[in-house]
């Protein structure tokens, strides 16, 4: 099976994946471009040119929710600070709420690990919002390294980044499982970079909007306890 070599005890680290991996955002009401767009008053096309345009630059910390959102609405003509702060105040709501809605084995998952001795690390591309959530969350003590896209400059696939958190550490690649939902092509870097690796599908579902999909060449993982079972 592609990607995986079994996992041996001497496994020092786990470095996981935030979205669709420790938590979803499919579980509570979505809030993407499409909702912005319509609370802003603005034809979605119109919305998204500029806010996808702008995903890298909100991805790598250059630019953040409310200095993006206040381009969009001045380009458009519909600029008012309430408008403004109705939508980054949604957008944060919507981010926060998929804190509330964790598989219920994420935390004993987490609490195992740490009793075993094992390393946590974590590696997200995520925007200015997101990174100041996961950093209040009931998930950040578990983590011994953090990569935050927008807060280091780099972000998934870039080897950069998992190498980065990989030294924060303090493991060779060999010594550690990474685990994702496959998105960002994140599986396939960090098994270019040495890692084992496994795709953690729990929050995977058929048929929904969600840009992960079950990738069979990979070991896959289907329950967070299982995780201990691997290494």
């Amino acid at each position: 099976m592609k990607g995986f070599v079994k996992v041996m005890l001497m496994t020092k680290a786990v470095i996981f994946d935030m979205y669709e991996t420790l938590i979803t955002l499919y579980e509570s009401p979505l809030y993407f471009g499409t909702q912005m767009a319509s609370d802003a008053g603005i034809e979605e096309e119109k919305f998204q040119e500029i806010w996808r345009t702008a995903e890298e630059d909100r991805t790598i910390g250059k630019i953040t929710l409310e200095k993006i959102l206040e381009k969009i609405l001045k380009t458009n003509g519909c600029y008012s600070e309430a408008k403004m702060n109705l939508i980054v105040n949604k957008r944060i709501r919507s981010r926060e709420a998929a804190f509330e809605h964790l598989h219920k084995d994420i935390i004993p998952m987490l609490s195992a690990l740490k009793q075993k001795g094992v390393l946590i690390g974590l590696i997200s591309n995520c925007f200015s919002e997101e990174a100041m959530l996961i950093k209040k969350s009931v998930l950040y003590p578990y983590f011994d390294a953090v990569c935050l896209s927008f807060d280091e400059g780099l972000q998934k696939p870039d080897p950069a980044i998992f190498k980065r958190c990989l030294e924060m550490l303090n493991v060779q690649a060999e010594d550690c499982l990474y685990v994702g939902d496959g998105g960002s092509n994140e599986l396939e870097a960090a098994e270019m970079v040495g890692m084992k690796v496994a795709q953690a599908v729990w929050y995977l579902k058929e048929g929904t909007s969600q840009p992960s999909k079950k990738k069979s060449e990979f070991r896959q993982i289907e329950t967070p306890l299982d995780i201990l079972n691997i290494i």
